[in-house]
């Protein structure tokens, strides 16, 4: 069907972005799967595109735009050329709304124009060993020492942090009232190079290989006061506040991973021959292969409709929930059902459609879990 939530700036935008990953990643992922990590000069060459900035305001370097098509525009091509680089998501999706609603004027004057050209790459760091999902029992502390805080504690599942300069962390900067414990957490901004941050090992995943994953330690790292970001003790009502537009990124992500799937199957059961005839004059491949065509769609005017609903500003974080929720259960069906197609090969790694299952599995765990999307839903009807 066609679509209609994209105008010709987008897809100019679409070909030079499909442009530089088919020239400049696809032919070398794999060593870059095999490093852990993408090379820093990537992103330099992404912010010379206009690739980090295009929602960046003019004066700091971006393109001044407002919409978020533009990023959904990079996560569909990521996907379409079945790259795992989430740090350029984190980058643009998650950590830059927040520098652009609570950076103040000297902040944004000092940060985003490298952000916008890839020279500052950054991350964010929530999640503590024993935390996951509970925000609210985040046990890092900062404490006021002068003009600075003194931060401790660690992180973990820290997407993009081998190649960060600036990582947004989440710490507690006073002891919250009885039952409470949202409050007393404040962002810190904190520059890598500083004395005793530490990047831990890069974890290593079932999938997302060339996605650098780290463990972060803090020991007395001294943080300039002017490095808070908003006002301290309400991190936890920022956070709340980009839910939305991150679930719909990894949402958009995993329909386009689930269409790329369908599209790589099709082909592949064409060439294959089982019994003496192509693989796909099997009546059994033709259904299945329509299922997966069917619940792409449907998946599709969901994934549309939301992000039309996100530029108008109208998309709640219930809604968000529901399309993250369908669309990644959705991935992890279609991608499954395509593997199992690809019969014995599917299950080797010289083929793309290995890399995409074991990829996908994650999609229904970060961002918030299936179940925590279901208890979102479930609240947002009343129950």
């Amino acid at each position: 069907m066609r679509r209609t939530v994209f105008d010709d700036d987008h897809e100019v935008f679409r070909a030079t972005v499909r442009d530089v990953f088919a020239r400049e990643v696809v032919p070398v992922f794999p060593e870059w799967e095999k490093a852990g990590a993408a090379p820093r000069d990537f992103y330099r060459l992404l912010g010379k595109l206009g690739v980090l900035g295009v929602r960046i305001p003019e004066e700091y370097g971006g393109g001044g735009q407002d919409s978020y098509k533009f990023n959904a525009v990079v996560n569909e091509e990521m996907s379409r050329a079945k790259l795992g680089l989430g740090p350029i998501r984190v980058h643009t999706d998650i950590v830059l709304p927040y520098l652009l609603k609570y950076a103040d004027d000297e902040q944004k004057r000092r940060w985003l124009p490298g952000v916008a050209d890839g020279r500052l790459m950054t991350a964010i760091a929530m999640t503590e060993p024993g935390t996951g999902s509970d925000l609210a029992g985040i046990t890092a502390t900062a404490v006021r020492d002068g003009d600075h805080w003194i931060l401790n504690g660690a992180k973990t599942f820290i997407t993009g942090a081998v190649n960060a300069d600036l990582v947004l962390v989440v710490a507690r900067t006073s002891a919250p009232p009885p039952g409470n414990r949202r409050a007393g957490l404040s962002i810190l901004v904190v520059e890598t190079s500083s004395p005793g941050f530490t990047v831990g090992r890069n974890l290593e995943k079932i999938g997302l290989k060339a996605q650098d994953t780290a463990e972060l330690a803090f020991d007395d790292v001294r943080v300039p006061m002017e490095n808070l970001l908003g006002e301290e003790g309400r991190a936890f009502e920022y956070l709340g506040h980009n839910l939305a537009q991150e679930r719909l990124s990894i949402a958009v992500n995993a329909q386009a991973a689930a269409a790329a799937a369908v599209e790589l199957t099709v082909e592949y059961v064409a060439e294959r021959n089982v019994f003496g005839k192509p693989l796909s004059g099997f009546q059994n491949t033709k259904f299945v292969l329509a299922e997966c065509a069917t619940e792409v769609e449907a998946g599709q005017a969901l994934v549309d409709r939301a992000l039309e609903a996100h530029d108008a500003g109208e998309l709640s974080g219930a809604d968000a929930a529901k399309v993250k929720l369908f669309c990644t259960e959705l991935q992890s069906r279609v991608v499954d059902k395509c593997l199992q197609l690809h019969g014995g090969y599917g299950y080797v790694l010289e083929y793309p459609i290995a890399r995409m299952y074991a990829d996908a599995r994650v999609t229904r765990i970060y961002g918030g879990t299936s179940e925590v999307m279901k208890s979102i839903v479930a609240k947002s009807i009343g129950l």
